[in-house]
């Protein structure tokens, strides 16, 4: 056997360094409370700011909304068919059970509740039901449940996933196909697209654009002239912004948000469920846990607690932001 000189067992411990390194990089974690990339974000949430856990128990935490006529925060948990209500006086309970679908569950369907809720002007709920396949319209106070659309030229959809709702009544959402089992390869699937879609008032659906793989959140900027989209495609995990006209309509679209960066250093989540504050910037989420961005697209921060963050809403009067996180309710107070 050859001596192994000094000088190569040197270089061999600079080689084992340098992977070591590598390693490290590749292995970053991921950040745990709020990270602070810009000193913009003092302004939105303040210094020292913890996040709250408020309930626990959940198998996919999903779709926050603030109902401000109750003082109330309602959430989807997916795969368990249930939406959920919490408030300070109550704690969490059920307030829709079955969310979605009702049983027996088909096994080819993978996520049988509502998913993404939202507030119409008249203060009903809109829901993207990923079980029923439709847009959906529940009154708070009855609970009776409304189809609004469930078909774009006379296909079924896939499985909405997250709806806004403009000052006009209009509704963008979108239909990914999470919700089946099989996914995009599912015998359920009937159309060949995955869809950003806009409901009119009149019943009228409009596929806004087809081309994107796996859209997922949606947001409105407060002036309603961009509508965003989050995509949560592995290869290409963005955020699009897109120009609206006067009629809500779409001019254009751009990159608003790259995270390959963040995917890279192996951190969990994906671009997702997404709010948009009244001052503009955003919280979006994705790798590493819930991106705050401003409202030209740079990185003020992260908000991390070490699991999927799916979505946000700013609730209390702007005072709080709400996370669905994985199985868990979190807040994380703002500056109102």
């Amino acid at each position: 056997m050859t001596a192994l000189t000094r000088r190569g067992a040197l270089a061999g411990l600079a080689g084992l360094g340098a992977l070591a390194t590598g390693a490290a990089r590749a292995a970053e974690p991921p950040p745990m409370g709020v990270l602070r990339l810009d000193p913009r974000l003092d302004s939105i949430i303040p210094p020292g700011a913890t996040i709250e856990t408020l309930a626990t128990g959940y198998r996919w935490a999903e779709g926050p909304v603030w109902v401000a006529e109750g003082e109330y925060l309602l959430f989807s948990d997916v795969p368990a068919n249930v939406v959920h209500r919490w408030s300070r006086r109550g704690g969490a309970r059920p307030f829709l059970n079955p969310s979605g679908l009702q049983t027996p569950i088909p096994p080819a369907i993978r996520e049988a509740g509502a998913n993404g809720l939202a507030l119409d002007r008249r203060g009903r709920l809109i829901v993207a039901d990923s079980g029923t396949r439709a847009i959906v319209r529940v009154d708070l106070a009855t609970r009776k449940r409304t189809v609004l659309a469930e078909r774009y030229q006379g296909k079924r959809f896939n499985s909405p996933n997250d709806v806004v709702v403009a000052r006009s009544g209009a509704i963008y959402f979108t239909d990914p196909t999470y919700g089946f089992a099989a996914g995009p390869d599912s015998p359920l699937r009937e159309l060949d697209v995955m869809g950003l879609y806009r409901l009119d008032p009149d019943g009228t659906v409009t596929l806004l654009d087809g081309a994107r793989r796996f859209p997922n959140g949606v947001g409105l900027s407060p002036d309603e002239r961009t509508l965003y989209l989050s995509c949560s495609d592995d290869a290409a995990p963005l955020v699009w912004a897109y120009a609206l006209d006067a009629r809500g309509r779409p001019t254009g679209s751009r990159v608003f948000s790259d995270m390959r960066a963040d995917k890279a250093k192996g951190w969990a989540g994906a671009p997702d469920g997404m709010d948009v504050a009244a001052a503009g910037h955003l919280f979006v989420s994705g790798p590493g846990g819930m991106h705050v961005l401003s409202p030209a697209g740079e990185p003020l921060g992260i908000i991390g607690n070490g699991k999927p963050i799916a979505n946000a809403c700013v609730g209390e009067g702007g005072r709080s932001l709400f996370l669905t996180a994985s199985d868990r309710i979190c807040r994380v107070v703002l500056v109102g």
